[in-house]
């Protein structure tokens, strides 16, 4: 037993230090492991009593023990001792002691140190699992330099400090294609004790990311001078960066771009060409709302539903487009960035509801015209059904059909004009409507009236 002995505790010492688990943790897992193969043998010999193990510190050597109750009568001899013949083993014993009875231990052999290896296993990737846990679970947010391991269908696994981490292809930018071996950037995003897989998990789309990014690359930044006061992405796409600074000769957007833009396109070149717009922050809602929606300049802001968080802006014609984006990408990271619901129209739209408008109360002061002119003016009018318009104007817009058009009517969109300044989120309020539909539409939309 000697050499099964010291086989133990040399794994013990090399287990220990290479997955750097305090050593007492390691021989509480092999005692565990030793009293499982005893238990596990004696049965097999008809003895099942309760067991204990102790391994030697400094020598390696371990022994088992069968722990028996002093009794005045014993029942269970598995358990159980009697009082006579415990004082013939220890004079001192008393009724209710327990004593530590050493067990042979020569025929253990082969199934102790099998039922040590794998017992050990375990404790060693529980305890290995639970270091991880502590070592990282602070560093959440914390942006790291990983390097690629290995690829698997549904993640990138990555090591920092000697630890594996998951970098799920649904956590990385569109734009990304790495090599083995190559070295990235990352932001820690969660620390799970109970995965199967690794348990730290890593992004490249987490505004984190980006915000580190900006304290790396801006001094300003980093020593406070400036600071980042919201941040949205979408991710691989477009991000918008609301900045303040904290000193009055300080420009906070200058500070972040850089001298001919080196700052900005640093993190750019990072982020595989995703856009970003360096917003000022600004205490007054409106300003910040306006200057949100850059590189589109607003005429004016006015606040439509305080309650609800809802704003017009009103801008020119020509930057209608441009302050809506593609897809409504821009007006809906504004939204997100000031967490104002913002509803964007241009001055000659806004024009033309005035003009109706004054047209429908000079028609309210004018004599009613006589039934008969007003039935013959009704009966000769061309009347086309809002969906029917809808369909004829997007005619080819796969996914749209007459069924969608009449919901997209009753919702309030009686012409394909009337969607250009809608977002896909709120044409997904649409019931019937699915993702890729309410796209189709909004670049048929964007393409006809774009200009």
């Amino acid at each position: 037993m000697a050499t099964v002995a010291t086989t133990f505790f040399d794994s013990v010492k090399m287990i220990a230090t290479e997955k750097g688990i305090p050593e007492e943790e390691v021989f509480q897992a092999v005692e565990e492991s030793l009293v499982k193969a005893a238990e596990k043998y004696f049965q097999s010999q008809n003895f099942y009593g309760n067991f204990e193990a102790q391994m030697d510190r400094e020598t390696g050597e371990f022994h088992v023990y069968a722990l028996k109750q002093v009794v005045p009568e014993v029942e269970e001899e598995d358990l159980e001792i009697s009082l006579a013949e415990a004082q013939g083993l220890n004079p001192d014993a008393a009724e209710g002691d327990t004593l530590w009875l050493p067990q042979d231990t020569t025929q253990l052999g082969r199934i102790a140190a099998q039922a040590a290896k794998q017992v050990l296993v375990q404790k060693v990737r529980e305890a290995e699992r639970e270091r991880i846990f502590n070592d990282f679970v602070n560093r959440i947010g914390e942006v790291v330099v990983a390097e690629v391991k290995r690829f698997e269908k549904s993640a990138i696994i990555l090591e920092i400090d000697r630890v594996e981490a998951m970098l799920r292809r649904s956590e990385a930018l569109r734009g990304d294609r790495f090599d083995k071996g190559q070295r990235i950037k990352v932001v820690i995003a969660n620390v799970d004790r109970a995965s199967k897989d690794a348990q730290v998990q890593v992004s490249r789309t987490d505004p984190r990311l980006l915000i580190k990014l900006f304290e790396s690359e801006v001094p300003e930044i980093h020593d406070g001078t400036v600071v980042i006061r919201s941040c949205v992405r979408e991710a691989g796409d477009r991000a918008k960066v609301a900045v303040q600074s904290l000193d009055p000769d300080v420009d906070p957007v200058g500070a972040c771009v850089g001298l001919k833009g080196s700052r900005v396109q640093a993190i750019i070149r990072e982020l595989k060409n995703e856009k970003i717009d360096i917003v000022r922050f600004d205490e007054d809602p409106l300003m910040f709302i306006a200057n949100a929606l850059n590189p589109a300049k607003a005429i004016r802001v006015g606040i439509i539903d305080l309650e609800g968080r809802r704003v017009e802006v009103v801008v020119d014609d020509e930057q209608l487009s441009i302050a809506i984006g593609r897809r409504g990408q821009n007006v809906r990271l504004a939204a997100k960035l000031t967490g104002w619901n913002i509803d964007v129209r241009s001055e000659g739209e806004k024009r033309r509801e005035a003009e109706v408008a004054m047209g429908a109360a000079m028609d309210q002061a004018l004599p009613e015209a006589s039934s008969e002119t007003s039935e013959t003016a009704v009966d000769t009018a061309p009347d086309v059904a809002p969906a029917s318009r809808m369909l004829e104007e997007l005619s080819g817009v796969e996914g749209l059909d007459e069924a969608l058009a009449e919901k997209l009517a009753a919702a309030g969109f009686l012409d394909a004009k009337s969607l250009y300044t809608v977002t896909a989120e709120q044409l997904l309020a649409v019931d019937g409507m699915d993702q890729e539909t309410a796209f189709r539409i909004l670049d048929a939309v964007h393409e006809r009236f774009g200009n």
